[in-house]
């Protein structure tokens, strides 16, 4: 059932050294103030899950925390290379991490086998790819009922899901906007939940009932940190700060670089540095 937590006490009830971990959204509602509290507390050897790793799975590993990562595409949106995570994988700086590389659909699959309590997503797909030659975890098999060749990928079970959302009641409901991407079927997979949110409200009253809504008994903890998505945008009240993700490129190509950043904007500061970073956007 969903409790409110300050930011720092949500963190650290519910991630813990070693597990599995899926910081979700796509191009809009990243928990970006989650991953710096993450970062903050110094949770290490994770595992990260992500579609669409951008720079706060760069910053998490060029900070030592991670171990492995599973994703679809990596990278600096609209920009380029994620640098911390290639200088991982390359020069195993600060530390080695296994990576584990799918498409988007197997992801999106993983995930929704993930919140039906299935062990592996079977879909269409991977025929004719290279992704099987290097990622063992893809199989296929042969449907029953059709003897159809299909690929067949393990479901995905984090331990934590931490995803960022426009509102929640006062009940612990959380009222999800604009691209769903996959934050609903991520939270349903996981073990234990956290949302960041702009706002509570007393209650959805009033909204369209197709909305995107998780229900308080999803969820495990519940931070209000308005201007946690940022740099990216949270839909309805802030734009997506295209100059930060501009100049990350910059700061993670250079080790000490990223490591002053990090310390100025990462390490002393709290999560109120995102409301004032949003103010005018």
């Amino acid at each position: 059932m969903a409790e409110f937590l300050s930011l720092a006490e949500a963190v650290r009830r519910t991630l813990r050294d070693g597990d599995t971990v899926a910081f979700e959204g796509f191009t809009h509602l990243i928990p970006h103030a989650a991953a710096h509290e993450t970062i903050r507390q110094g949770i290490k050897d994770l595992a990260l899950i992500r579609m669409t790793p951008d720079i706060i799975y760069d910053q998490m590993i060029g900070m030592g925390l991670a171990r492995k990562v599973v994703f679809s595409y990596a990278g600096n949106p609209g920009v380029g290379l994620l640098r911390r995570m290639r200088d991982a994988i390359e020069n195993a700086y600060p530390r080695a991490i296994d990576t584990v590389e799918h498409s988007h659909s197997a992801m999106a699959q993983a995930y929704e086998a993930g919140a039906a309590g299935l062990p592996l997503a079977v879909f269409r797909g991977y025929k004719g790819a290279d992704l099987p030659k290097v990622n063992p975890d893809i199989r296929f098999v042969t449907c029953p009922f059709t003897g159809e060749q299909l690929a067949a990928v393990p479901a995905h079970r984090p331990d934590v899901t931490v995803i960022h959302a426009q509102k929640a009641s006062r009940k612990g409901d959380v009222l999800i906007e604009g691209i769903i991407g996959v934050q609903k079927e991520a939270a349903l997979a996981a073990k234990r939940v956290l949302v960041t949110v702009e706002e509570v409200v007393p209650d959805f009253r009033g909204l369209h009932p197709n909305l995107c809504i998780l229900p308080h008994w999803t969820i495990d903890a519940i931070a209000v940190v308005p201007g946690g998505a940022h740099p990216s945008y949270t839909h309805g009240y802030y734009a997506r700060d295209n100059k930060a993700y501009l100049e990350w490129d910059g700061i993670s190509a250079d080790r000490e670089a990223f490591a002053a950043w990090m310390r100025d904007n990462v390490l002393t500061v709290g999560p109120e540095i995102f409301a004032e970073r949003v103010k005018g956007l």
